[in-house]
């Protein structure tokens, strides 16, 4: 009898879809749509969403009104839907109007947080009327009421508000004075600055004020009118669009034409040959469309997340969206960027705040409705609720030898006990080939409850202890090949599995 060989992998490195067969890391993945790299390692089931308020944003003009607002203030979401905003706390109160006749949305509104003189306050921007400010008690302000700078574009930075965005000045920024919320007047240290590219974006970083063009990136520095001083970081290379920008791991990231870039690595290399983050997964960069991208961070989880729905009447199961997580390499310890698909969730607007302390992510949808991610194990829609369809998919593995015909056994699966599972996993042998007999999925099931003794609680006879918190699934499988890949299909509202690695168990065959 052929001695049997094991070969084990241990999941990372998320999806890959620049390798070839040799080059991939047995880890990394060819598909991983709606599974998240974990912080923790391994691949894990996203979490779904939850209506954060069960009642529709109120329309003013048609049903079809996305929303194209929302924002986390004071404990509440702010959410804008065809020209005015409206409030409401988590659960089934109504919501209240607050904002309106803000002029028919052309696009998302924006906003920051600031607090200036003890006071909580909020200021937006919606690009067809003058800014607003709220502050904590929801008592609203117009900004420069007289004036017709209907600015698209705000940051707060060094005790100054700046915007920029009106669609007579679009390579203009103004900026009032410090802790000023309506003034411009040079006298009290407002005042205006012009540069060569079509602004889409501002962001405060470190000691920077960046400026986001189309094809050029500068950098705002200085405390005052009087030291404001503007210098180029690139005119290379530009942002596609301002909504992706974000701060993640003490970097800024923001979609670029060719990918995804970090502020800090275009600042180290200059302006020569200017590297992208995202280079793995440049074949859906590529399919990206600028209809309406969104982004937010979730920092308990080192995620940023990209939507990019095509258009108004993209079905919501199709839509599409990345994510990408900051890991430490293994071997290196060198901080990188791993990513992962997101299909079915069709967002219109996000923000991620604190409400009583705990990280909240919402996103407001085309339905009307405003979203809580990170919740649940469906994703929710305005009137039914969808199971999550994940996919993770292996490289098509050679076992070192893509000579030798491998003779499969058996494979055991290492999952995180967060749990009921139910999935099911299949082997596809030489590149699924049809004249290779593919056999057919078999299941990876874990019944009752995982437990681990002093960390969970549950029903005693019903939980499966494991005392190193993992746990292993054994299943006999059958069939042959050069290459093996290992896939796992779950379309269930179980507790999301989280994969940690496998092991593929085998004798060799014939070699070709």
């Amino acid at each position: 009898m052929a001695q049997v060989q094991p070969s084990v992998v241990s999941l990372g490195g998320g999806l890959i879809l620049n390798k070839d067969v040799f080059s991939m890391s047995p880890g990394e993945a060819l598909q991983l749509q709606n599974f998240e790299p974990d912080i923790e390692g391994g691949y894990k089931k996203i979490l779904g969403t939850e209506k954060f308020n069960s009642n529709i944003v109120p329309q003013v003009s048609a049903s079809s009104e996305r929303v194209v607002f929302t924002a986390i203030f004071n404990d509440v979401v702010l959410a804008g839907r065809g020209g005015s905003i409206h409030r409401a706390s988590s659960g089934s109160g109504s919501w209240t109007s607050t904002i309106t006749s803000l002029g028919t949305p052309t696009q998302n509104y924006e906003h920051r947080l600031f607090n200036f003189d003890g006071t909580d306050k909020i200021v937006i921007t919606t690009g067809t009327s003058n800014p607003q400010i709220l502050n904590s008690s929801f008592s609203t302000s117009v900004v420069n009421a007289s004036g017709t700078a209907n600015f698209k574009f705000v940051e707060i930075f060094k005790n100054h508000i700046f915007f920029a965005g009106d669609s007579s000045n679009k390579q203009q920024i103004s900026f009032m004075g410090p802790t000023e919320t309506n003034d411009f007047t040079s006298n009290n240290g407002g005042g205006t600055i012009k540069v060569d590219a079509e602004i889409v974006g501002l962001r405060a970083f470190r000691d920077s004020l960046i400026i986001f063009g189309r094809d050029k990136i500068f950098k705002l520095t200085g405390t005052s009118s009087s030291n404001f001083a503007v210098t180029p970081i690139t005119r290379n290379i530009g942002c596609t669009d301002g909504r992706s920008i974000q701060e993640l791991g003490g970097d800024v990231i923001f979609l670029a034409p060719d990918g995804l870039r970090t502020i800090a690595a275009t600042e180290r290399i200059d302006d020569t040959e200017l590297g992208t983050v995202s280079k793995q997964i440049q074949k859906r960069i590529n399919d990206i469309t600028t209809h309406n991208i969104n982004s937010v961070v979730i920092r308990s989880k080192s995620q940023y997340r990209l939507f990019f729905p095509t258009g108004t009447s993209q079905a919501e199961d199709s839509s599409a969206g990345l994510l990408s997580v900051i890991k430490a390499n293994p071997n290196t310890g060198s901080l990188g960027f791993e990513y992962g698909d997101i299909k079915g969730l069709k967002v219109s607007s996000t923000d991620s705040e604190f409400i009583s302390g705990s990280e909240t992510i919402i996103s407001g949808g085309y339905d009307g409705y405003v979203y809580k991610q990170e919740s649940g194990n469906v994703f929710t829609q305005a009137s039914t609720t969808k199971n999550i369809s994940s996919i993770y998919r292996s490289p098509d593995m050679t076992m070192g030898d893509p000579g030798i015909r491998k003779n499969m056994q058996k494979v055991i699966w290492n999952i995180n006990p967060t749990g009921t599972l139910s999935s099911s996993f299949l082997l596809e042998y030489d590149f699924s080939d049809d004249e290779v007999p593919q056999p057919e999925p078999y299941t990876l099931s874990q019944t009752g409850n995982i437990a681990q003794y002093g960390l969970t609680e549950s029903t005693y006879g019903t939980a499966v202890y494991g005392s190193t918190g993992s746990n292993l699934i054994r299943q006999a499988v059958e069939g042959s090949g050069f290459t093996i890949a290992a896939k796992i299909l779950d379309a269930t509202n179980n507790s999301p599995v989280a994969l940690k690695g496998f092991e593929m168990e085998f004798s060799a065959g014939g070699r070709r």
